[in-house]
């Protein structure tokens, strides 16, 4: 709806409809970047993984030696790389959602 009350001026530098949306062909290397992405996700929750290994072995040493320091240490670890692996695995359904948040906006 078009407000009678600002000048014609103004309205003609006013978006009317925009309908904009992504689309796979618009660059050339599109597949590719696609590929590299996977490939990182793919890496870093492998470096998710050994973070949470290396990590439980802290705790477990820290806990068998009376050190509360390293067993402190090690639980956050684990919780860091638990949270690396969420975040990395649900990235894709993340983003997708808050596209669909910004779309009916």
């Amino acid at each position: 709806m078009i407000n009678p009350g600002l000048p014609t001026a103004v309205l003609s530098l006013l978006p009317q409809d925009i309908n904009i949306g992504p689309n796979s062909n618009g660059l050339p290397g599109i597949s590719q970047l696609k590929n590299i992405v996977g490939a990182t996700m793919t890496v870093g929750l492998i470096l998710a993984v050994l973070a949470l290994i290396v990590s439980a072995v802290v705790w477990a040493l820290g806990a068998n030696s009376s050190n509360p320091h390293l067993a402190g240490r090690g639980k956050f670890g684990v919780l860091v790389g638990l949270g690396a692996a969420i975040i990395t695995g649900a990235s894709v359904a993340l983003v997708n959602f808050f596209w669909n948040v910004g779309q009916s906006v």
